[in-house]
């Protein structure tokens, strides 16, 4: 998904003066780390947050570099979330995946992971994609959109390791997957603000084994939250 916003004049107009400038010079500067820098600043001011000037500053690069190597602003913030994602979907994917581990130790792995993850001194605080696109200008809608869709795709990820669990048995076969699912992915939503905020880790962790304690337990889940008849009567 790529979303398409439309640019002011001015700002079409430097892009293409600096554009015809710079053709064909070569980038002389590390692409990767470019774009590390990028993710960092999107990361921690968000989209509408990070100026134009803020980012060739932050990417020691010149505006016509920026325009040759990442099109425009909006490309190059698909192109860090992407990167984010790739990223934190290592540790994500590792966990949630784990054929070694049953569903209920995978899920208070991953918030034990998320704790150590979202407070890391090596990276902003939290999480890009839970911080992210929830507050836009109606200019902007199209990268709410897609911040949206990611973080409905953890979510759906989450479902299906759910499932997975059922179909092995080790989670009761009544339990209501979606929202177990909704449940767990809105905590860690919550973890990543609280991380902004100045959280500890171990409060982090706290909060996701509390969190962990309306996991369904024995044949029937039925008096906890994921439960189907829990979630019919909510």
């Amino acid at each position: 998904m790529t979303p398409k916003i439309i640019q002011g004049k001015k700002i079409q107009q430097n892009q293409a003066q600096e554009r015809k400038r710079g053709r064909g010079r070569p980038a002389v500067f590390d692409r990767a780390v470019a774009l590390r820098e990028a993710m960092e600043l999107f990361w921690e001011r968000g989209y509408e947050g990070t100026s134009f000037d803020d980012l060739i500053a932050a990417m020691g690069i010149s505006a016509s570099s920026f325009y040759n190597s990442f099109g425009s602003k909006e490309a190059l913030y698909c192109e860090a979330t992407r990167s984010y994602l790739e990223w934190a979907g290592q540790w994500f994917n590792a966990i949630l995946n784990d054929p070694s581990i049953d569903t209920k130790t995978a899920f208070a792995r991953l918030f034990e992971a998320t704790a150590e993850e979202f407070t890391r001194g090596d990276h902003p605080l939290g999480c890009m994609i839970s911080l992210a696109g929830t507050h836009c200008s109606p200019g902007m809608s199209n990268i709410r959109d897609m911040m949206a869709e990611h973080r409905a795709f953890s979510e759906s990820a989450m479902a299906a390791r759910i499932r997975k669990g059922v179909t092995n048995g080790d989670v009761p076969e009544d339990s209501d997957c979606d929202m177990l699912a909704a449940y767990y992915s809105a905590v860690a939503r919550g973890l990543a603000v609280q991380a902004r905020d100045g959280a500890s880790r171990d409060k982090l962790a706290r909060i996701g084994r509390l969190a962990m304690s309306a996991w369904p337990t024995g044949k029937s889940g039925r008096s906890k939250l994921g439960s189907k008849g829990h979630s019919r009567s909510a």
